[in-house]
């Protein structure tokens, strides 16, 4: 990977959020704010998944209720606290919150040719994380950057894939 401008101009890109109200995240808005005190900046509704984006002053005051959360709620859905982030690459690292991204790299497929972001791993323990069981989480990270982020310059996005690199002991 050679250190492009290029790259730059994808990671620090400012982002917008489309905002799409349904009866659902509704609903889940004043739930939100009942079980946190604070009231969502979004939330995005993904097949299995519930995405509540909040203030970064206010994530650290809200993700103690993430728990309480997911123990209550009645529909089967997995729950994530996400900081809204202005910048591309703060977004990407707030979207895998629990584990540690060694190394963000634009690169491009040998086989296909297509760019693509990767995000490097220590272990394949945490690589299998953030891909979730089957693939899943990844490909909803995928479908919200495609269906809900807005690019500075119009851009469509890139595939996000994650790698794990050998940790030296």
């Amino acid at each position: 990977m050679i250190y492009t401008i290029y790259s730059d101009f994808i990671f620090y890109q400012v982002i917008s959020f489309i905002k799409k109200y349904k009866n659902e995240q509704i609903y889940l808005y004043s739930y939100f704010y009942e079980m946190t005190k604070r009231k969502p900046t979004l939330i995005i509704c993904l097949k299995d998944f519930i995405f509540f984006f909040v203030k970064p002053k206010d994530y650290f005051k809200c993700i103690d209720a993430k728990d309480k959360i997911r123990r209550e709620t009645s529909f089967k859905k997995k729950i994530q606290i996400i900081s809204e982030e202005k910048v591309f690459i703060k977004l990407l690292f707030r979207l895998f919150p629990d584990l540690y991204i060694h190394d963000i790299k634009l690169e491009i497929d040998n086989d296909s040719g297509q760019r693509e972001i990767s995000l490097y791993f220590l272990t394949y323990k945490e690589r299998g994380v953030a891909i979730g069981r089957g693939g899943s989480y990844i490909r909803i990270i995928n479908e919200l950057i495609e269906r809900y982020i807005m690019f500075e310059n119009n851009g469509k996005p890139i595939e996000i894939k994650c790698k794990a690199i050998k940790a030296e002991i």
